[in-house]
């Protein structure tokens, strides 16, 4: 089991403080799903779907090798083939609804399908779902063109061989949370398949806890600025938050927590667990939504209340994206499996892995998390409650300075409350429950207790 060193203080309840170095391990089961992650198969998927000719939303849903119907049943084939070594727990199928024209980019009724694999997680009170997403749709440089093919292998043929390859491993293994693997449709026409399931989520009021969005995340390089780079990838989080904003807009102004919304928080989350698990990547956040003016699968979840991010690879090439396959002024054009990097795609794929895996076996976020503010002073006093399923081994009080992107010091607790020598008016706080093979849940800031 490979070892990291971290400088860790452990402050015991009230104020008596020992300051000792401590070994935190890797999981040594998450470690070993890792290296399954293999390059062979992705490129395999790829290859798959870009022979299907084109995955365009409005394409044939009756031929069984061309078109989004097609795709759709290689995906579920691929799906059921992985459930066999689930033991029963990883179920699929295509879950439809009909649309009706929109004078946008529908323009006759439709029959839109996600998709979905499920994982059922192993502790019957655990109500938590983790979703990992890529959209099965492409386009050609005309949205609306739904004969001609469209390779689509990087956009996003790469984060559909990301869930397939992580439904691959992970349906081998048991988690205590339900895990959700995705391949939406109708991106390309207006993020219609990843609405459809958001609005389902909240309707039914599902618990998800987390989406790992995956769109264009296997080139290495740039148009245009010719940049190579295939050891950083960006994680694109909100903000403010974009649900009920009104409501919590005065809360959020007065205590600061202007870059501390759930899914900016899930970005952390996912900086952290990436780089500990996958060597040679560097996660880097991106303080928006996602891309200038642009939009991915992530936002319908945000908009819907739920935490949500999107991984994408570090320097997108745009003569690949939404083009016909040509060559025009000396420039290729198109999206072409040949133009992956496949050893990327892995290591990008085992960053979601790591991810959905260390948040599914961790027990759930620990339950009114509190900041003690009945008085002044410049110690502060943190409390909160077990979480109401799963075994907890102790808690992580995490904290850092106003002005830090992240968490930049971890305070283990085995109670439920503590305090710390560090003022409020200076530091940020979170703290996050542990389970007893070290799996950290998402971190929860506190709210106020007078």
């Amino acid at each position: 089991m490979k070892k990291t060193f971290l400088l860790l203080v452990s402050i015991s309840v009230l104020q008596t403080v020992s300051i000792a170095q401590q070994i935190i391990e890797k999981d040594s089961e998450i470690e070993q799903m890792v290296k399954e992650v293999s390059p062979d198969s992705l490129k395999n998927y790829i290859h798959a779907l870009v022979a299907i000719g084109t995955r365009n939303t409005l394409s044939t849903q009756t031929n069984p090798q061309r078109g989004i119907g097609a795709a759709r049943k290689w995906v579920l084939n691929k799906f059921n083939e992985f459930g066999k070594q689930s033991q029963g727990r990883l179920s699929a199928f295509i879950d439809t609804t009909t649309l009706q024209p929109d004078g946008k980019r529908v323009d006759s009724i439709l029959l839109l399908g996600n998709v979905v694999a499920t994982l059922k997680g192993s502790d019957p009170s655990d109500k938590r779902i983790f979703v990992i997403s890529g959209h099965l749709d492409n386009m050609r440089s005309n949205v609306m063109d739904r004969a001609g093919d469209a390779p689509g292998a990087n956009d996003d043929g790469s984060g559909c061989a990301a869930v397939l390859e992580c439904a691959r491993i992970m349906s081998k293994h048991s988690f205590s949370a339900t895990i959700i693997f995705v391949t939406v449709s109708g991106e390309e026409q207006g993020l219609l398949g990843a609405y459809f399931m958001a609005q389902k989520f909240k309707t039914q009021n599902i618990a998800v806890e987390a989406v790992l969005n995956n769109d264009i995340m296997g080139s290495n390089n740039s148009s245009e600025t010719n940049i190579i780079n295939n050891t950083q990838v960006r994680v694109f989080s909100e903000g403010l938050p974009f649900y009920e904003l009104d409501k919590n807009a005065k809360t959020i102004r007065q205590l600061g927590l202007e870059n501390d919304g759930i899914s900016r928080q899930l970005a952390r989350y996912v900086k952290e667990t990436g780089e500990r698990y996958v060597d040679n990547l560097q996660v880097v956040m991106v303080y928006r939504n996602d891309r200038f003016l642009r939009g991915g699968d992530h936002t319908p979840y945000v908009e819907n209340g739920f935490a949500a991010v999107r991984i994408t690879e570090m320097n997108e090439n745009f003569y690949r994206q939404h083009q016909d396959v040509r060559m025009e002024n000396d420039i290729q054009y198109g999206d072409e499996p040949y133009y992956i990097d496949f050893e990327y795609l892995r290591k990008n794929t085992a960053l979601n892995l790591c991810n959905l895996a260390n948040l599914s076996k961790a027990p759930p976020m620990p339950d009114s998390v509190k900041i003690d503010v009945k008085k002044l002073g410049n110690f502060t006093s943190l409390s909160w409650k077990a979480p109401k399923s799963g075994k907890v081994k102790g808690y992580y009080i995490l904290l850092r300075e106003t002005t830090s992107a992240f968490w930049q010091k971890k305070f283990f607790s085995s109670q439920l409350k503590i305090t710390m020598p560090y003022s409020k008016d200076n530091y940020f706080f979170a703290v996050q429950s542990i389970g007893e093979s070290g799996n950290e849940s998402l971190p929860v800031v506190p709210g106020i207790s007078r």
